[in-house]
């Protein structure tokens, strides 16, 4: 039986398995020892760790003070990151579970709820010392980092870690197990014509979550149970094709790529494209990708009407099934899809 962490030396073994492997991320070494990622970066408090006051809207509302910074968000399969300034940061009405942070670069939708613990952190590596702010859920998985650069105003930096240092740096996190996600409904118990039909009729992108929720069908599942015009497999592997032909096209297009507690936005264009040890990627100034390819499953071709014409988007999924990245061709509302996405979509698997 594996020792739990209780009976063990945590600290002992990370610093083991750092010695052994310098360059091991702590997801993956948190994976490693089995224990959640913020569970093993709290070894370190009181060194390299501070523990914030999880008031996470509060922090993100002062993130502007900071100047260029580097956004990370990530799931399992997908690393998004994008620098800039992080503004116009706006907590939506309601309980505050919802905010938004709309720019050019730092493109954010956030469900707060599932925002539990928040860290300062100084690590060192090749390039020199690295400072960040770290977010947690309430089981330990990484939401969301936002990291210092060069250009990064560090003194407000401290300022922030100061202002939202929590008062005992020796509690005890309780981290706990989130609960399982529902099971899929069968096929033959979804009212399928009906769900065509209102999506036929949709005039919005983001009306097809509360359509989904309407009519109790999963992600992947309603694109299975759609019209072949609306929603069509294509190869798990699509995404590659598109990011090379929208780099040699010179296309702009939209990259959503989330977890539970954010989605995270690139908008514009890529350029850099290339296979590294099993990853896909982009490796731009202002925008890194990076794609664990064989942990994509499968990939859509999905199509929505909305009042400004038809969008057209290509959807991952991972082996669970959970849809782990949207891309689009770059638009705004008010504005029609660009005849040049929909021909590079057009072209997948041809």
């Amino acid at each position: 039986m594996t020792p739990t962490i209780a009976e063990q030396n945590l600290n002992e073994f990370w610093a083991k398995l750092r010695a052994e492997n310098p360059h091991l991320r702590i997801r993956d070494a948190a994976k490693n020892l089995n224990v959640s990622e913020a569970e093993l970066l709290a070894t370190g408090l009181g060194e390299t760790v501070v523990l914030l006051e999880p008031k996470c809207a509060e922090i993100l509302q002062e993130l502007h003070k900071l100047g260029r910074i580097m956004a990370l968000t990530r799931n399992e399969e997908i690393v998004h990151e994008r620098k800039g300034e992080y503004k116009n940061v706006e907590i939506m009405n309601g309980h505050g579970q919802m905010a938004l942070a709309v720019n050019e670069d730092i493109d954010l939708r956030i469900f707060l709820s599932n925002w539990h613990f928040a860290f300062a952190v100084t690590s060192e590596n090749p390039r020199g010392t690295m400072r960040s702010l770290q977010f947690f859920d309430i089981d330990g998985t990484a939401v969301h980092k936002v990291f210092l650069t060069a250009q990064s105003n560090l003194e407000e930096y401290e300022k922030i870690v100061e202002k939202y240092r929590h008062q005992n740096q020796n509690e005890t996190l309780k981290f706990k197990t989130k609960p399982s996600k529902p099971v899929e409904k069968p096929d033959s118990e979804i009212d399928v014509e009906g769900f065509r039909k209102a999506w036929a009729n949709l005039k919005d992108t983001h009306d097809f979550f509360p359509l989904m929720r309407k009519f109790g069908v999963a992600r992947e599942q309603a694109l299975r149970v759609a019209d072949r015009e609306m929603a069509y497999a294509v190869d798990a592997k699509s995404f590659r094709f598109v990011l090379k032909e929208a780099a040699k096209e010179k296309l702009p297009i939209m990259i959503f790529v989330g977890n539970a507690g954010i989605i995270q936005i690139h908008t514009g264009l890529v350029e850099n494209v290339l296979d590294a040890r099993g990853w896909f990627n982009v490796m731009d100034e202002k925008f890194n990708l990076h794609i664990d390819q064989e942990k994509i499953r499968s990939a859509w071709v999905v199509k929505k009407p909305t009042t400004d014409g038809m969008v057209t988007s290509l959807e991952l999924f991972n082996n669970s099934g959970e849809n782990v990245a949207l891309f689009f061709g770059k638009r705004k509302p008010g504005i029609p899809e660009m005849q040049e996405w929909r021909n590079l979509v057009a072209r997948i698997n041809q």
